[in-house]
């Protein structure tokens, strides 16, 4: 507020405003610093690996993609609501860079958001539970308003791994929301948790509310090194 001040007195057309509207510039000048402050923090805490936004989605390629249920996606309103996410298809077709984009989105509305691949997620919580951290873990994740699972199903999963992933689920089932992106089918999904028990479980949380979209086409990447050959020659 002290910098929107000086500024006003270098510009001499806006001291002839009147003082209510001076002070109302210099309000938005503040609300509009800390909610600046308040996103460079919630993408800090996010852990992105990717910079992405809904604005900058690539609508050329053929994906199987639904402009409209983006549209819808990208308020949020689903997250606040509880629903889940399930992004899947071929590798290199975009499931981790839509999932980060609504997880930008989801920052630039206040949510608190986390991006985790699930391989390395399972392993913090491994390493948590042999230091005696783990509960404080998960009620960490727990608190997330969105928590964004990339790469379910790329490695077998241990049994404890299975109890884990379900305690994860469990916390946020009806609470909070959660994307999961995956190569592997939905229908799947069962067969390579393994266990039924746990499978049933996990599942009838993630299958109940959620959004599912499925990706189609070749990978992005190979498209993207054909681009560079191309200038290269």
């Amino acid at each position: 507020m002290a910098q929107a001040c000086q500024q006003q007195l270098e510009q001499p057309h806006l001291q002839q405003l009147a003082f209510d509207e001076r002070f109302a510039l210099i309000v938005e000048a503040e609300r509009a610093y800390r909610e600046a402050v308040r996103l460079k923090r919630l993408l800090r805490n996010a852990h992105f690996r990717q910079t992405a936004s809904v604005e900058d989605l690539d609508w050329r390629a053929s994906r199987n993609l639904d402009k409209s249920l983006l549209a819808t996606l990208a308020t949020c309103e689903w997250i606040r609501q509880a629903h889940c996410l399930l992004l899947t298809g071929p590798s290199g077709v975009g499931k981790s860079w839509i999932a980060q984009a609504l997880g930008f989105a989801a920052c630039r509305q206040g949510l608190r958001v986390q991006y985790e691949r699930t391989h390395r997620l399972l392993e913090t919580l491994r390493l948590a539970r042999s230091e005696d951290t783990y509960h404080k873990r998960l009620a960490q994740l727990a608190r997330l308003d969105l928590l964004i699972l990339d790469d379910f199903g790329l490695q077998t999963l241990q049994t404890q791994e299975r109890h884990d992933l379900l305690e994860v689920i469990e916390d946020r089932y009806q609470l909070h929301g959660t994307i999961i992106t995956s190569q592997l089918p939905p229908g799947t999904w069962h067969a390579y948790l393994e266990e039924p028990t746990i499978a049933d479980a996990l599942l009838d949380r993630l299958f109940h509310r959620a959004y599912r979209i499925e990706l189609k086409g070749t990978s992005l990447r190979k498209k993207g090194d054909d681009d560079l050959t191309k200038m290269k020659g």
